[in-house]
């Protein structure tokens, strides 16, 4: 969640350093990778930082954290708040160092809470915040999202939470610790639709969407591939049900509104997937957007540096990394006038930046080398 956040906070300009372990952050030991250390991930979320190598349990190193704080916005940690404890990373320590700072800490759950030391891995909040029971609720079975949509969904909230703070300072002066709990995170998530008839005390309905909560809710096989088909309005669905000669659903009472639609949208689902293998993909796509049908093509993302959009439009990008070659780059996608988002640094190699970065702090070359000596820093 750190890492995905500050990864979009320095595409948006922000000068990121990013203080990592002497053996390194985690992601730079999993998956794909060329050389050791400079995996896909970290080609990915270490992008526009500086790494700098530093182990904050000795002295030497939590002097280094005091002179990084004094020229610090912002702080992001994802630390456990018994972690930061024990390195002084508290908002009170940071804020004795500069009292203008702004702490950003995210967690499993909230500080304040019993489980405030508890784990924050993807799955375990997943299934905390009962996104697993929204798939139960689908098809009988829970299981976890095919991506860390936890970690990710929390990381939008740290930009989000660090942008607000940085506009209270403007504005005050004043700095302030947010708190970013993944648990509360996700549940908010979850709810802004799923809420629902739950809402109202005492609850005037069930829980869940239910246009979303059927398993019939798939794209739609054709005659060569599969297509998402989503008539919408009224006007939209008048004229699906015209078009494909559905036209006795243009009276039956089930679809005759969009709630009565949504409460009835596992049978029209399956009435529409029994006709949609009659055309190939292509056919269905111009007969919608002829007609004004909203409808798309499954993207195969094992193939998306061949999809025309994507790479014509620049959502992913082709770098050449000075030391790991031609690689692909997602940045963050806001297309901005005034100040477009770009890269300006590739991802590091683990320690690149130390020197660089300790000198700027005003540590001197016999002093920085005697740190690497004592096994303080790393540098590359």
């Amino acid at each position: 969640m750190g890492p995905f956040a500050t990864s979009m906070l320095g595409d948006l300009g922000a000068e990121v350093i990013k203080i990592e372990t002497l053996d390194g952050d985690i992601s730079r030991r999993m998956g794909p990778q060329r050389n050791p250390g400079m995996t896909a991930l970290t080609l990915g979320l270490q992008r526009n930082k500086r790494s700098i190598a530093v182990d904050l349990k000795t002295p030497e190193g939590k002097q280094i954290l005091v002179r990084l704080v004094r020229g610090a916005d912002v702080v992001v940690s994802n630390l456990r708040p018994q972690s930061r404890e024990e390195l002084g990373l508290t908002y009170p320590d940071l804020r004795a160092i500069r009292p203008d700072v702004i702490l950003c800490t995210a967690q499993a759950y909230a500080e304040a809470s019993p489980q405030r030391n508890e784990p924050a891995y993807d799955d375990m909040v997943q299934a905390a915040s009962g996104l697993t029971g929204l798939v139960e609720a689908v098809d009988g079975a829970p299981r976890y999202a095919p991506y860390v949509i936890a970690d990710k969904v929390s990381g939008l909230y740290i930009v989000i939470a660090v942008l607000g703070a940085l506009v209270h300072r403007f504005a005050t002066g004043s700095g302030q610790h947010v708190e970013i709990p993944m648990v509360d995170a996700m549940i908010h998530f979850n709810l802004v639709e799923h809420l629902s008839g739950q809402t109202f005390a005492p609850p005037v309905g069930d829980f869940g969407w239910k246009r979303v909560l059927v398993p019939e809710r798939a794209p739609y096989r054709t005659s060569d591939g599969f297509v998402c088909i989503l008539p919408y309005t009224d006007a939209n669905w008048r004229s699906f049900f015209t078009l494909t000669g559905l036209t006795d659903l243009l009276t039956d009472h089930r679809f005759t509104d969009i709630d009565k639609r949504h409460q009835n949208m596992g049978y029209l689902h399956s009435v529409i997937s029994r006709i949609t293998p009659q055309r190939s993909t292509q056919e269905w796509l111009d007969l919608c957007r002829d007609n004004n049908i909203p409808a798309a093509r499954p993207l195969d993302l094992a193939h998306v540096t061949e999809d025309p959009y994507v790479m014509d439009h620049g959502v992913l990008r082709r770098h050449s990394h000075p030391t790991e070659g031609d690689y692909f780059s997602a940045l963050t996608p806001l297309r901005m006038s005034g100040s477009p988002v770009s890269l300006r640094r590739h991802a590091p190699m683990l320690g690149a930046d130390t020197a660089e970065v300790l000198t700027e702090l005003g540590y001197t070359t016999e002093e920085i080398t005697g740190l690497a000596d004592n096994a303080v820093v790393v540098m590359k």
